[in-house]
């Protein structure tokens, strides 16, 4: 027996022992002394690094590092522990067959499957192209950050790095510093700020318009997703200030400057934003950068290709609509241009819209996206806006629902929510108003619920509707089951609100108001009731304020019994109000109000006090986006939204900048039914606002018959 112990035991069967029997002995209450060396010998999963070349990232190529699809050259090095292999060195260990080699004095476990996947990453990438810049920015940030990790997103990498092999990469010295910037706000460089920008610029806007010249210097795109009210329309001007003076200090001192006419490099910036605050952009140039010369696209006397092309190469900055974008899209596409900028990004969301798919074709040097809420519902809604800024950069849209959005949304998978993570924040500089670094000093904001009863006669229309629903949900299936929920459940939200926008009696329009019934009216809606009682509080204190609701119908008779009612101008803006319109609307709303006294003079008279409109109606899409309206310090939302960034973007019309008073902010809320439903689902939802969250009313139409039943189905007790 001694012999047969002392024997050495050849490759295979020593890597059997060690892998295999040594385990099967100990279970079954054998001692098993195994060497020293094997405990941390088996703990050395190969690792694949991609060593970026020494000197600068321009390669060999001589290309410079400009845009995520920029070259640079490495070398291949494969890590086992401590020992670091060159590509030929793994060549040799490969080929000679082995499970256990000894190199360098220690020894490496080679694991066949390991080994193969290394051989296949190598393949599959061509080291004489180079690698890209976004495979070596992923890599980084990536591999970089996983030290970091919740224990619950280690050990789910763990679980992953068992089954395959780690690909990593080594930064030279200017990709070092590069990537290091990227992702340090102390690290940015900040340029001046340009001298006719005609606003003096808080310490962290000045951060948000060098952050965006940064990334310009190196072709990589820009989401600044600052809360409403911090001033990104501010920081973008100050940005795009600063390129015509770098223009203009070019051209001073002799260094060659594009020519507009001919150049792609000279062409003017383009900003797309939402119909509705085309004026606002238009006034907010004017004021902070009366030197740009701006150009407004839109409208039916809008220049065609024939004089387009000369207007344009004349302005600094071009300014159009979504919607014209998308008409123009072949002339708009035929440019370069400087900068194409998305005014509230999220009207991209829906990666396969025409506006999306118009917006996204435009060639520029530069893409910068502005939105409050990069994510409203849904994960593809931050790839809909990355693929505009970083084309590629999260992937094609199935490789991003497979690699994240279904791990995330439906398995809250901790490792690929911190992988997103780590991958969107260069991109992305996001800044809240409770952060204390910024310092606003803004007045407070209080938010109150009202609830209110159901009058009897929308009770029992409720009633009638939901149960007509739960007949229907008996035969019916598919597309049209979900048809009949989603119209079911607009009916019920529009009940809440007021009986005749179901009813579809003759709605009381605002220009014709001397016929009007407005006790009648009132006496059927509660909802309605209460606003009154609460606007009439407030301007007797000769306060103002906005009301936001998502129906037209609503929004007309809100405007003819208010009007009425207080004896003085009350406005109304929709998705149909023309721009002009709109931008008068504005303008007159946000004029300072009468003294006190005269007011109260007026009102006693018993007539329309003046022009000046103190209450201002918004349908919750049309103006809950983009709009100054700080005259306000009330904000009425008569019906409520299923996502509460909506909700929020609409307070900000008046809770931003600017704004020198406490803010009000009152949500009507209908008691036992759908609405109270909502409410108590925000509330969770609101919790979760600074996580990936899904979400929308689409969900509903998945539900079973008796969960619908009690989602929809009244509570009695609180109907008037």
């Amino acid at each position: 027996g001694a012999d047969v112990l002392a024997e050495p035991l050849g490759d295979e069967v020593a890597w059997r022992f060690l892998t295999a029997d040594s385990r099967a002995l100990l279970e079954a209450g054998w001692q098993v002394l195994l060497p020293a060396w094997w405990e941390a010998a088996s703990r050395r999963k190969p690792r694949l690094r991609a060593k970026i070349s020494s000197g600068t990232a321009e390669g060999s190529r001589g290309q410079s590092l400009f845009g995520l699809d920029a070259l640079v050259d490495f070398d291949w090095r494969i890590s086992i522990g401590d020992a670091d292999l060159t590509e030929a060195e793994f060549a040799d260990l490969v080929a000679r067959g082995e499970r256990l080699v000894q190199f360098r004095g220690k020894w490496i476990p080679l694991d066949p499957a390991l080994l193969a996947q290394i051989q296949r990453a190598m393949a599959g990438m061509d080291k004489s192209r180079g690698l890209s810049f976004q495979d070596v920015l992923q890599l980084h940030l990536l591999n970089e950050g996983a030290d970091g990790d919740s224990e619950e997103a280690e050990a789910q990498r763990a679980e992953e790095e068992a089954v395959r092999v780690r690909l990593e990469v080594e930064l030279n010295e200017h990709l070092l510093k590069l990537i290091g910037q990227l992702g340090q706000r102390s690290q940015w460089p900040k340029p001046e700020v340009p001298a006719g920008l005609h606003a003096e610029l808080r310490s962290y806007q000045h951060e948000g318009f060098a952050w965006l010249v940064f990334l310009r210097r190196f072709g990589l795109g820009a989401c600044l997703a600052d809360d409403m009210g911090l001033g990104k329309t501010v920081q973008l001007i100050s940005y795009l200030l600063h390129l015509k003076e770098q223009e203009e200090e070019a051209a001073a001192s002799g260094a060659p400057v594009a020519r507009r006419q001919t150049e792609p490099a000279g062409w003017p910036s383009l900003i797309i934003c939402p119909t509705s605050v085309l004026g606002n952009w238009q006034k907010e140039l004017q004021r902070f950068a009366p030197s740009l010369n701006v150009m407004l696209h839109y409208g039916s006397r809008r220049l065609d290709a024939g004089y387009f092309y000369g207007a344009a190469s004349q302005a600094d900055v071009v300014l159009t609509s979504y919607a014209t974008a998308a008409l123009d899209q072949e002339l708009l596409k035929q440019f370069t241009w400087a900068t194409v900028c998305l005014d509230e990004a999220q009207n991209i969301k829906n990666a396969g819209t025409k506006q999306s798919a118009a917006v996204r074709s435009f060639p520029a040097l530069h893409r910068i996206a502005l939105t409050g809420t990069p994510i409203e519902n849904r994960l593809s809604e931050l790839w809909s806006i990355y693929d505009f800024i970083t084309p590629g950069y999260l992937g094609s849209p199935k490789g991003f629902q497979d690699r994240f959005a279904n791990a995330i949304e439906k398995e809250r998978n901790a490792e690929r929510t911190a992988d997103l993570q780590r991958l969107v924040k260069p991109f992305m500089l996001r800044r809240k108003k409770k952060d204390p670094a910024i310092q606003l000093d803004l007045p407070d904001k209080n938010e109150m619920k009202t609830y209110i009863n159901l009058t009897a006669e929308q009770a029992a229309l409720y009633d009638q509707n939901v149960n007509s629903l739960l007949e229907r949900m008996q035969k019916l299936e598919g597309i049209e089951r979900k048809g009949a929920i989603l119209a079911a459940l607009t009916s019920l939200k529009q009940l809440c609100d007021h009986p005749m926008l179901l009813t579809k009696e003759a709605l009381p329009e605002p220009e014709d108001d001397s016929a009007l019934d407005t006790t009648s009216l009132i006496e059927r809606s509660a909802k309605l009731e209460r606003l009154l009682a609460m606007v009439r509080e407030l301007r007797e204190e000769n306060e103002r304020c906005l009301i936001f609701t998502q129906y037209v119908g609503m929004g007309k008779m809100l405007q003819a019994v208010l009007q009425q009612e207080l004896q003085e101008p009350v406005l109304y803006l929709n998705g149909s109000t023309p721009k002009s319109m709109r931008d008068r609307m504005i303008e007159r709303f946000q004029a300072p109000p009468l003294p006190a006294g005269e007011a109260a003079a007026d009102g006693a008279a018993g007539a329309q006090t003046s022009d000046q409109p103190n209450v201002f109606i918004l349908s919750l899409k049309a103006g809950g986006v983009g709009l100054n309206l700080t005259a306000a310090n009330h904000v009425f939302h008569f019906d409520r939204w299923w996502n509460p960034a909506v909700e929020n973007q609409a307070t900000d019309r008046a809770y931003r900048m600017g704004q020198t008073r406490d803010v009000q902010v009152h949500k009507f809320i209908s008691l036992g039914t759908l609405e109270e439903k909502i409410d108590e689902m925000l509330e969770s939802k609101q919790q979760l606002s600074d996580d990936v969250i899904s979400g929308s009313e689409g969900w509903i139409t998945e539900l079973s018959t008796d969960a619908l039943k009690d989602l929809f189905t009244l509570r009695r007790e609180w109907v008037g």
